[in-house]
This record gives C-alpha cells, sequence and structure tokens, in this order.
C-alpha cells in the first residue's frame, strides 16, 4: 500500500495541474484530411483555421481564456474521420467541432457530432444530406443545388453550350449529388445531356469511360469530382482528342491540380468559394495576413477554413457561458457576417447563403470569370 501511495499521488497532482491549466483553455476539435488523396484539403483548410484562431488569441482570446486547436488527420476516410471525431469529443473534451472539407466525411461525423450535441461547423462540405442530420451541425459554404446551377446557367448561358457529357465519382456523395443538380438544371435550361459515366474514387484509367463519351461528341465535360482524378481525368481527355469544354465544381481547387493535369486543364472552369483576385477588403485583408504568415496564396479552402473560424469564435463571444449548447444557440443567429469569403448569413436549415464565383484554370493560377448570386 505504501508502495502506491507516491504514485497515486503524483496521479492526482498530474491531474489536478491539467485541470487547473485547461480551466484557461477553450478546446476546440478538427478532423481533416492531412494525409492521403486529397491532403492539400486538410493542409489548406487548417493553415486558415490557425490564422484565424491565432488571431483571436493574440486578441485576448474569449473572455481572457485562449482557444486551444486539437487536429486530427482521417486519412481520407470515412471510418477514419468517424474514429477521429469520437477521441475529439471523448477524449479531448472539445466544445465545438471544425471539418470536414469532403462531404461524404461530414457525413461519417456528423451523426456522432449530433449524438453528443457538439456544434460541428464544416468550411466546405456542399451535399445538402451534411446539415440535415441534425440542428448541432452547420456549414459556412453554399450548397451543391446551388453549385450546380451555378455551372449549368455558366454552360449554357457564358460558354453557349448545347450538349454535355457527365463523368461522375459513384463513390462520392459529393460527385453524384452535384451531378444530379447540374443535370436538373442544364436540362430545364435547354441542353441536352449526351451521356452520363462513372468512375471510383482512385482509380487512374478512365479511357473506356471517356470512349464512350468521345462518341456523343459533346461541347462540354462536367466532372464534379476532386482534383487527383480530374487532373488524369483532363489529361487522358486530351490524349484522346476530345475537344470538349471541362467543367467541374469546388473539388478542384487545389494547386496540385495542374501538376497533375499539366496543360490539359489549362482553359477548364469551375465553380467556387473565392477568388483570389478578389478586391473586397476582407478578402484582401485575409489575402495579405495568409501571405505574411505562410509565403503563398490562400485558396478556396483556406479561406473557408479561415472563416469557418470566424464563425465559431463570433459565436463563442455572443454566447453566455462556453457550452457547446450557446454556442449552437449563437451560431443559429449568424446573419450578414462579414467573412473574407462574403457575408455569410445561416439560414433555418444551418446553411450558409452566399455567392459563388467561376474561375478558369490558367495553369498554376486561377483567373477570376463571373461571381453568380443565389
Amino acid at each position: 500500500m505504501r508502495s502506491l501511495l507516491p504514485l497515486c499521488l503524483t496521479a492526482f497532482l498530474s491531474l489536478a495541474a491539467c485541470t487547473k491549466k485547461n480551466a484557461n483553455e477553450i478546446v476546440v476539435g478538427q478532423f481533416g484530411s492531412m494525409t492521403g488523396s486529397e491532403a492539400t484539403f486538410g493542409i489548406s483548410t487548417d493553415e486558415g483555421v490557425k490564422l484565424a484562431i491565432d488571431e483571436a488569441n493574440a486578441a485576448g482570446g474569449i473572455n481572457g481564456k485562449k482557444i486551444k486547436l486539437v487536429t486530427m488527420d482521417n486519412q481520407g476516410k470515412a471510418e477514419e474521420a468517424a474514429a477521429v471525431v469520437t477521441r475529439l469529443i471523448e477524449q479531448e473534451k472539445i466544445v465545438a467541432l471544425l471539418g470536414e472539407v469532403a462531404s461524404s466525411r461530414s457525413l461519417a461525423a456528423a451523426p456522432i457530432a449530433q449524438g453528443r450535441k457538439i456544434p460541428m461547423i464544416t468550411p466546405s462540405s456542399t451535399n445538402p444530406k451534411v446539415t440535415e442530420v441534425g440542428d448541432y451541425v452547420f456549414r459556412v459554404c453554399f450548397i451543391d443545388p446551388f453549385q450546380g446551377t451555378v455551372m449549368a446557367k455558366f454552360a449554357t448561358e457564358n460558354l453557349k453550350l448545347k450538349k454535355v457529357a457527365i463523368l461522375r465519382d459513384m463513390k462520392s456523395d459529393y460527385s453524384v449529388g452535384l451531378a444530379d443538380f447540374f443535370k436538373q438544371k442544364y436540362v430545364e435550361l435547354g441542353g441536352t445531356i449526351v451521356a452520363e459515366q462513372t468512375y471510383q474514387s482512385g482509380d487512374v484509367d478512365f479511357k473506356a469511360q471517356l470512349t464512350q463519351i468521345k462518341s456523343k461528341n459533346p461541347d462540354g465535360l462536367y466532372i464534379p469530382g476532386y482534383y487527383t482524378e480530374v487532373g488524369l481525368i483532363a489529361r487522358q481527355v486530351r490524349e484522346l482528342g476530345i475537344k470538349a469544354i471541362m467543367m467541374g465544381g469546388d473539388g478542384w481547387d487545389s494547386s496540385k491540380l495542374s501538376e497533375i493535369g499539366q496543360d490539359a486543364v489549362n482553359g477548364s472552369y469551375f465553380s467556387n468559394h473565392y477568388s483570389s483576385e478578389s478586391t473586397d477588403p476582407a478578402a484582401v485583408d485575409f489575402m495579405n495576413k495568409f501571405k505574411a504568415r505562410y509565403n503563398k496564396t490562400p485558396d478556396g479552402l483556406s479561406a473557408m477554413g479561415y472563416d469557418a473560424a470566424l464563425v465559431l469564435i463570433h459565436a463563442m463571444k455572443n454566447a453566455k457561458e462556453i457550452t457547446p449548447k450557446a454556442i449552437r444557440d449563437e451560431l443559429a443567429k449568424i446573419k450578414d457576417f462579414q467573412a473574407a469569403t462574403g457575408k455569410i448569413t445561416i439560414d433555418e436549415k444551418r446553411n450558409a447563403s452566399k455567392n459563388a464565383v467561376v474561375v478558369q484554370v490558367q495553369g498554376a493560377v486561377n483567373k477570376y470569370v463571373t461571381t453568380i448570386n443565389p
């Protein structure tokens, strides 16, 4: 018994010290793809989140308490997203959760956050089903019905495309949903879908699908996937002599797109959350601070990570107490909040009402083309 006393005392003092330390911290969790085929998504988002939180802490934190960010890597896997979110809630005792970029991984995590009553804010998961999970799940990005409409209108009105083919990733909730919404609006506007083909995340050979598409001679090819496969698809599109204009969604937004796709992606278009050419004062301020810290231009996912953290910080500052319930209630009240990507209003379904932009790929640069309002 005597031999156990020092160990017990040590454990008690460690616990007390830990409790004392944590009393001056507000623990926020983040889950993202820091490794895997979409690692730039997680890294870009994390850089934006850290910038916002460090700014808040430098300005005094939340009522004198510093925000502690605990980030866990889900490796680009839905099952791992569920596991790390469970650990963040049960072991790290977080009061709020930021993540994920990919809708499939947000859909894996959202039921856990909802079940434990931990407010979750996804920076850029656009599938409508994510926030339908429950009243603790929010997003600061537009949703796919709008994003699909944006590109359908752009294809019809700006590019004057009459015949479009669709190539979607059947393993991705994001890709499947976005393709459906694009198709619905494009047909409604008088366009014709001449071919629909599918692939799966991780595929590297798309020539069978593209050969079928080529036989239909489309003016445009809509590929609502993620940058790794899109870059490979683009190269094979041009290798097969397909002249169609390629289009996509915000899943294209990565510096890796031009590395993988090379010249083949040049001249393609995709919808996005913001443009680095924006002259909006809030966007310019964000870009300047980001460049000063990271020595590079932020992409759309960095901007969305920054905005998600800003919205959470705003809610925590307004909350009467720092509890998940109080934070959730303040998130639901967000209206005309000025963020880097524009003004954010959270609607009754916990989605953000905001603009979208269309950009054109020109090498490593995405050139602003137009803004589409909700």
